[in-house]
């Protein structure tokens, strides 16, 4: 210290020290948060592609999934069609099964085995796009032609002719679905099928009735069955070596 020095003139020399010590801290203190600041940027920015990465492969997953459902769906309705129709064209085989799959998820309670069964029946184990009955149902799902003209409006397909309509497998099919979809919401499976072969109104006293006896026509008594049946075969058979 120098002899004399007042103590103004002593801090006056000691301020521009502490000011510096003061501006370092301030500065060191605004570096570290502005790291701060940027590695929580750069974190965030991290953890947002983290969660879009995530997002994209359960998105990834679930259509891996949903594919694998659609092509074992078809592989088995592929199956069931070259049982009975073992000439049907390969381009017109895969055009149905594709087309039941669809219908399988337009409606939920209609599974491709429950469309299958039915088509199995109605055509006379067949699978005969071009299948008449003695009644004039027409088609793999044996669509009486006033029926299908009202129901072909819903699904938007022109109607043209019986023939044009109904003997094309796809049309039949989505038109046929869509009344079976109808039936089976109202009356379950069972009754579904009774009124699809009966009438809704046979089917809606049975039912009302406990599925009593004598109810349905002949006819029908022995359809809801032998559908059934034909259900639970195909609900069980491994469609790589279909035996049914």
């Amino acid at each position: 210290m120098i002899k004399g020095e007042s103590y103004g003139e002593k801090i006056a020399k000691l301020r521009p020290a502490k000011i510096m010590k003061i501006v370092s801290v301030v500065a060191l203190c605004a570096g570290v948060i502005g790291f701060s600041f940027r590695y929580l940027r750069i974190y965030n920015a991290q953890e947002t592609k983290i969660d879009q990465l995530e997002r994209a492969l359960q998105d990834l997953r679930s259509a891996m999934n949903v594919d694998s459902v659609r092509q074992y769906s078809i592989q088995k309705v592929l199956a069931i069609i070259s049982r009975f129709n073992p000439n049907m064209d390969s381009a017109k085989k895969y055009e149905i099964a594709n087309t039941i799959y669809e219908m399988s998820v337009k409606y939920p309670k209609l599974d491709i085995d429950l469309i299958c069964a039915t088509i199995t029946h109605e055509s006379g184990r067949t699978w005969n796009p071009e299948t008449v009955s003695q009644a004039g149902a027409m088609g793999l799902m044996q669509l009486m032609p006033p029926t299908a003209m009202y129901i072909a409006k819903y699904e938007d397909i022109s109607w043209s002719s019986p023939e044009d309509v109904l003997f094309n497998p796809v049309y039949n099919i989505r038109i046929g679905c869509r009344y079976l979809s109808t039936l089976v919401n109202e009356y379950n499976v069972d009754g579904g099928l009774a009124a699809y072969n009966g009438g809704e109104k046979r089917a809606a006293l049975w039912i009302k009735n406990g599925q009593a006896a004598g109810i349905l026509w002949d006819e029908t008594s022995k359809y809801v069955p032998l559908v059934m049946g034909i259900y639970k075969q195909y609900r069980e058979m491994n469609w790589s070596n279909p035996q049914l």
